[in-house]
């Protein structure tokens, strides 16, 4: 049986798309991103199932940074609905909640539910986590924002639902392995993740980069990211709209080698785009 590690604790949205994606497996919870990551690096697990941002409250803070860290490969991507639920002890109602728990980006993800019913948010590290400290507060004027699935493990009621800011409420999650993947290529879409790193020269980006315009690849991504807490080094991420055995991407790739350091070129992975 496949191990599937993720962060947070059973509940959470992360642990809701891994079941989705694994509808057979064992899954890892585990406290942080990159504890999730390792196990999948430390072969205690298969596969690691990590969100990465979410269309409404933006990038998932850490997880771009973390991926170049580790010895993984992107091998799929996945679209998870996220509708969010209030949750409070039994016998608790809307009219009593003061306050309301949950990770950072589902607050963000609910704040004009929260504006409107006066509800103070308290970020924590995880959604479902905060379904366990609402059952131990026992506090009716205490709340969690968390999933269905997390209102039945944690025995709590749902007090309000669907209460995220936009209908549309989506996250895109990766699925890491430890193994590079390169799917079989064919007329489907694909997706391939690099980093690298610009030479100390004017207009390097925009060099490096012309070779995937001028070959008809489309960047459907660019982040970049400081290095060695340093504010003149900078990494960036990149996902294009290519697979890696094309003519197009092998050109653009010779442009890219051209106005890049020297060895700072990795390819994350390839996966079919969803």
């Amino acid at each position: 049986m496949l191990k599937i590690s993720y962060q947070g604790v059973a509940g959470a949205y992360s642990h809701i798309a891994a079941r989705e994606i694994f509808k057979d497996a064992s899954y890892v919870a585990c406290e942080t991103f990159e504890i999730a990551m390792a196990k999948v690096q430390d072969q205690v697990a298969d596969y690691a199932v990590i969100p990465v941002e979410n269309s409404n409250a933006g990038r998932v803070s850490d997880v771009h940074f973390l991926l170049p860290q580790m010895n993984l490969y992107i091998v799929d991507e996945y679209f998870l609905r996220v509708e969010h639920q209030l949750l409070g002890i039994k016998g608790a109602h809307l009219e009593d909640i003061r306050l309301a728990s949950s990770h950072p980006q589902a607050l963000a993800q609910c704040s004009q539910f929260l504006k409107v019913h006066h509800i103070e948010a308290e970020a924590r590290i995880d959604t479902a986590k905060s379904c366990d400290d609402v059952r131990r507060w026992n506090d009716k004027s205490k709340a969690a924002i968390a999933s269905k699935l997390a209102a039945e493990i944690y025995d709590l009621d749902i007090l309000a639902s669907n209460i995220e800011n936009a209908s549309n409420n989506t996250t895109r999650f990766l699925v890491l392995s430890r193994e590079h993947k390169v799917p079989v290529l064919t007329k489907k879409k694909f997706v391939t993740s690099f980093i690298f790193r610009v030479k100390s020269i004017p207009a390097a980006l925009y060099k490096a980069l012309g070779g995937f315009a001028t070959n008809g690849i489309n960047i459907n991504k660019i982040e970049s990211y400081l290095l060695d807490g340093r504010f003149v080094s900078a990494q960036f991420y990149v996902e294009a709209e290519c697979h890696p055995e094309t003519k197009a991407f092998i050109n653009a790739f010779e442009e890219l080698r051209f106005f890049s350091e020297e060895n700072s070129i990795r390819i994350l992975g390839t996966y079919e785009k969803k």
